[in-house]
């Protein structure tokens, strides 16, 4: 089965290895790519059909019927913002689809505030070699990041 995973948010994709985080950057938490969003406040939304398990104000997992499950952070280290600058939309639980809003924010707010916010986009559980067309360059939120052969 391949599954097809959506960026969450409109900008550049870039390679996980451009992440300002170690931890991001060399995929100990899995494998995937980076969106650098527009500097607009936006709708983060669901790269995937399926259940909200994970949710916190700057970041969440969405695991799909399949039992994959694709993690969206907002920026890095933006946990310490405590909620701050993000609205969120959804409860832990609650049956989401891909493209469906979940979380509003400022990426441009988020930078100001001292914090990158790019994007990472990762199959959690997954291998690197079960990704497949990867997108490069610019995304609007919905369209295809990669697929993820499981």
């Amino acid at each position: 089965m391949t599954l097809r995973v959506t960026s969450p948010v409109a900008g550049r994709v870039v390679p996980l290895a451009e992440v300002p985080d170690p931890v991001f950057a060399q995929a100990m938490v899995g494998p995937g790519v980076a969106v650098e969003p527009e500097r607009v406040r936006a709708d983060v939304v669901s790269p995937v059909d399926g259940t909200v398990v994970t949710l916190h104000p700057h970041a969440f997992v969405v695991a799909t019927s399949e039992g994959a499950a694709v993690l969206v952070h907002l920026g890095i280290d933006t946990v310490k913002r405590k909620g701050e600058g993000f609205t969120v939309h959804v409860v832990k639980g609650e049956a989401v689809r891909a493209g469906q809003p979940v979380v509003t924010w400022d990426p441009a707010e988020v930078e100001a505030a001292g914090f990158a916010p790019i994007c990472p986009v990762i199959a959690l559980d997954a291998a690197p070699e079960v990704l497949l067309d990867q997108a490069g360059g610019p995304v609007a939120a919905g369209d295809a990041l990669f697929s993820w052969q499981r």
